[in-house]
């Protein structure tokens, strides 16, 4: 199920080097499902019929929905990758084949405009950049089509909504785990891109929560715009000046596990979670690798992102949004809550557990579901 999806675009100037994160994964909450829309109920994170709502035309809801993935070369991509022909049957939208932008914001553009190009009457986009997407979703809005964004909340542009997890606790929880771990000393946050949103919400989370909670942690930053090998250089360089390092925040286990547990053995500080001179590691999205990770005793913990409700929202809102409907902020009825962000966009927030070795197991994470 980690494997590369057969059918996905390749673009020239691939960059493998650079995992999106949102694998990082990555929360928005996902907003009313079918049956809250039939209730109407406002506490329900309810909707309306309107003909212009979200980006609609009022219509049925059928037609062909582009699906546009940020890369590949996380397992947290490929997984939502693989959830995605099978939400979208499940939810009644045909989608066609997924189409992979490859790392490169201006790629995602023209994939956005030959999607549009195409006729497709929805389109579903995980952004690489949060200001850079508005330039394809302007293009959308002019041609009548509306969009669903996926882990990414775009800074301005139109979209019907936003199905991402509550980044901001992302950085909190990692925070809280590693500071219950690290009573005093050094602990590194491995970032994300901070031309994301989500590499901004983690990092100023993190770094914010420590400073106002464990002033006795010192926080030392590894910018890695979600590349691997930016990340592993980084690390050993960071490790041979500060080798008393005691934890390390991981903002995206699918692009950051594999290089920093390679450079902790390399130097051998990889020492097993019980051990004397463990280093504690957190991480962010739930992929397998992560689990498996947790159980050798290798990392901690990690906040699961939901790739399978990212799949399974992303078409249930663009379906809705195509029927031209609309959405209230509030809780939903699946454990989730529609809040609307600064610019005015809705974004369905949704849960994110923290995994320990006490629930890794646990047969409703979707990464114990992947093969």
């Amino acid at each position: 199920m980690t494997g590369t999806t057969k059918g996905t675009k390749s673009t020239k100037g691939t960059k493998s080097s650079r995992a999106a994160t949102r694998s990082g994964g990555r929360t928005v909450r996902a907003a009313a499902v079918a049956g809250c829309i039939a209730l109407a109920l406002s506490a329900c994170g309810s909707t309306k019929d309107t003909a212009a709502g979200s980006g609609g035309s009022g219509g049925d809801g059928t037609g062909k929905v582009g699906v546009i993935l940020p890369l590949l070369t996380s397992p947290f991509w490929q997984s939502y990758n693989d959830y995605v022909p099978k939400m979208a049957k499940s939810e009644g939208v045909d989608a066609l084949k997924t189409v992979n932008s490859n790392s490169d914001p201006s790629q995602q553009i023209t994939d956005i405009n030959n999607q549009l190009n195409q006729g497709v009457k929805g389109l579903v986009v995980a952004p690489l950049d949060s200001a850079a997407v508005a330039a394809g979703l302007d293009q959308a809005e002019r041609k009548g089509v509306p969009v669903v964004a996926v882990d990414v909340a775009p800074e301005k542009g139109k979209v019907a909504m936003v199905v991402r997890a509550n980044n901001v606790a992302y950085g909190e929880k990692a925070c809280d785990y590693l500071g219950g771990q690290v009573k005093s000393g050094k602990v590194v946050q491995i970032m994300g891109d901070l031309a994301s949103v989500n590499g901004r919400d983690r990092s100023k989370a993190f770094r914010d929560c420590v400073k106002k909670k464990y002033p006795k942690l010192k926080v030392l930053e590894i910018p890695a715009k979600w590349e691997s090998d930016t990340a592993a250089s980084k690390l050993d360089t960071l490790l041979n000046a500060n080798p008393d390092i005691k934890g390390i925040y991981m903002q995206a286990g699918g692009v950051y596990l594999a290089p920093t547990l390679q450079t902790l053995k390399a130097k051998g500080l990889l020492k097993k979670a019980g051990a004397a001179g463990h280093i504690s590691i957190v991480s962010n999205d739930g992929i397998p690798q992560e689990f498996d990770a947790i159980r050798k005793g290798q990392i901690d913990a990690t906040v699961s992102q939901p790739a399978d409700s990212y799949a399974k929202y992303g078409m249930y809102y663009i379906k809705a949004a195509m029927k031209g409907k609309t959405f209230k902020p509030g809780p939903t009825d699946h454990d989730s809550t529609i809040v609307k962000l600064p610019n005015g966009i809705l974004e369905d927030q949704l849960p994110a557990p923290l995994v320990t070795k006490e629930n890794v197991d646990d047969p409703k994470l979707w990464g114990n579901t992947v093969k």
